[in-house]
């Protein structure tokens, strides 16, 4: 009772609200508990996660966005910190377990202000103006792309993958082929990462993956009567199906006469011929049809020497069509010889227990395929997330044409500088800033430990070399202390760093905003997607 009046409800029952600062301390803990959760991967000598779903399918990764994207989290704080790891391997292919330790790491340390009673918006108002100038800093350490330092890049990225024994090998792959699908339009460096085609076969070691310079199928040929291999191949690339159509209506056909039967599968046998007849009066000696093939249609094609696959996957003939030059047809009697596709070479081999079609010597080639290979299927999955990165760092690295060092130098540079930045400004935002400066040394701190090194020792050995200068020294996790990251060749794209501190600090000033939590739950349990449209 409210002087004496009724309480009105304005919430239907069963609603929970939390709010002031208990709602802050929830989505922070619940924020932090997520980075925590993946802090362990970091670095060189991060270890691994084993993942295991309702359906006892298990993944073994240390890539941050594999373990989010896994792990079945229902906090609403949560989700936003995964949506960085998202954001983050969306644009950038790499950084995400960096991304999200640093947006933990930035609410912990927003959450000892808010109990010194600094107010949430000018802590955010401290984070923006910090946020941008850590970006202006990035940009003064950048360094010049070369191919040697995209091999380098590469490697960065696989060091502390399971792939890591043989990241010299793999980085070599990576960059051959980022560097061959890469295209300058209007004087900007463009790589479309849709043209590196990646298969993964189980069986063999590591060290049979290989780069074909063409392109590879997980199929094989309709017919074993048809060749095996067909030099100077026109491809005709056809996207209907070369069988006996059915009426768009129900239909029906009564036959009273056993010649009127033959003559109907003779028609239909000349239909199919005359369609084979079609395709290799235009000089087509290789079809690849992302429908089916008719038995007949495959015996035809077999006695005419042609080479046949079916039900091709649409974005393989995608890569196709953009690899041999040729068109996809829709309607078999509109094919030309203009249409037709050409490649040096059309073979069918055998990789591990099943067979492979690899299309390769095409003259048009801006398109790639990587064959990964590996001892397990665990192995296999892994080995194609640690590509995905290299590849991934590579093409973003050769797009910017700018690097920065490794090893957490750039983020204590940049720390160094904040601190210096803050002195400058008044005014309680000041605070923020130094909290940001401060969080941002979380990286070299959680490279140290994760290494089994001191991390006090080693931020004030940090901290030491970058006042006497040395902007590009970060943490040696191999042998303790900190050394010169351009000599030890540890680099990484500035996207990468740039895009982790800008979408951490983001996501870190949205949750400090929110002080109620309203979940409407009803009776039954808690739906998927139900804090949606929550304002978060």
């Amino acid at each position: 009772m409210y002087n004496g009046q009724q309480p009105i409800f304005i919430m239907k029952e069963g609603t929970q609200r939390t709010s002031g600062r208990t709602a802050q301390s929830n989505n922070i803990a619940a924020a932090k508990a997520v980075a925590d959760a993946v802090r362990s991967t970091l670095g060189p000598k991060g270890m691994d996660k084993m993942l295991v779903d309702s359906m006892g399918d298990v993944v073994i990764t240390n890539d941050g966005a594999t373990i989010l994207k896994e792990m079945d989290i229902e906090h609403p704080a949560a989700k936003m910190i995964i949506e960085i790891a998202k954001t983050q391997e969306q644009h950038c292919y790499d950084g995400t377990t960096s991304a999200v330790v640093i947006a933990g790491e930035l609410l912990k340390r927003s959450e000892d202000l808010v109990e010194q009673n600094v107010h949430p918006t000018v802590i955010c108002e401290g984070f923006r103006l910090a946020s941008d100038k850590a970006a202006e800093m990035i940009e003064n350490h950048a360094i010049n792309v070369s191919p040697e330092t995209l091999e380098e890049v590469a490697k960065t990225a696989l060091t502390g993958k399971s792939a890591g024994a043989v990241k010299e090998f793999l980085a070599d792959i990576s960059v051959r082929a980022v560097l061959s699908v890469a295209q300058e339009i209007d004087g900007m460096m463009v790589v479309d990462l849709d043209d590196v085609k990646v298969e993964k076969k189980q069986g063999g070691s590591i060290r049979d993956s290989s780069l074909i310079d063409g392109i590879i199928l997980d199929k094989e040929r309709v017919h074993s009567g048809m060749p095996r291999m067909v030099s100077n191949s026109k491809i005709a690339l056809i996207n209907s199906a070369i069988e006996v159509k059915k009426t768009e209506v129900d239909a029906k056909i009564q036959i009273t006469d056993p010649n009127m039967l033959s003559k109907f599968m003779a028609e239909e046998e000349n239909y199919l011929k005359s369609l084979v007849d079609k395709i290799s009066s235009v000089g087509a000696n290789v079809i690849i049809c992302q429908k089916g093939i008719d038995d007949l249609a495959q015996h035809h094609m077999a006695k005419s020497g042609i080479f046949a696959i079916r039900r091709a996957k649409k974005s393989d003939m995608e890569a196709l069509s953009k690899a041999t030059g040729g068109n996809i047809v829709t309607n078999i009697d509109d094919l030309s010889v203009d249409d037709l596709g050409i490649a040096a070479k059309v073979e069918e081999k055998k990789i591990g227990d099943s067979d492979m079609v690899f299309i390769t010597g095409c003259p048009e080639a801006k398109s790639v395929s990587v064959l990964l290979r590996g001892g397990t299927e665990h192995v296999v999955d892994e080995i194609r997330r640690a590509f995905d990165d290299a590849i991934g760092v590579v093409a973003v690295a050769h797009e910017d044409g700018a690097v920065l060092t490794g090893g957490g130098s750039v983020l204590a540079a940049i720390s160094r500088g904040l601190r210096s930045y803050a002195e400058g400004i008044g005014g309680r935002e000041q605070m923020a800033i130094e909290a940001f400066s401060g969080a941002l040394e979380v990286i070299p701190r959680t490279l140290a430990e994760n290494a089994g090194l001191d991390p006090v020792n080693t931020i004030i050995d940090l901290r030491k070399a970058h006042s006497e200068g040395k902007s590009t020294f970060g943490v040696n996790v191999y042998d303790g202390g900190v050394v010169d990251m351009n000599h030890a060749k540890v680099f990484e794209p500035s996207r990468v760093v740039e895009q982790a501190i800008q979408s951490a600090s983001e996501t870190a000033v949205m949750i400090l905003r929110i002080d109620d939590v309203i979940s409407s739950r009803s009776a039954g349990p808690m739906e998927a997607g139900e804090f949606d449209g929550m304002g978060m």
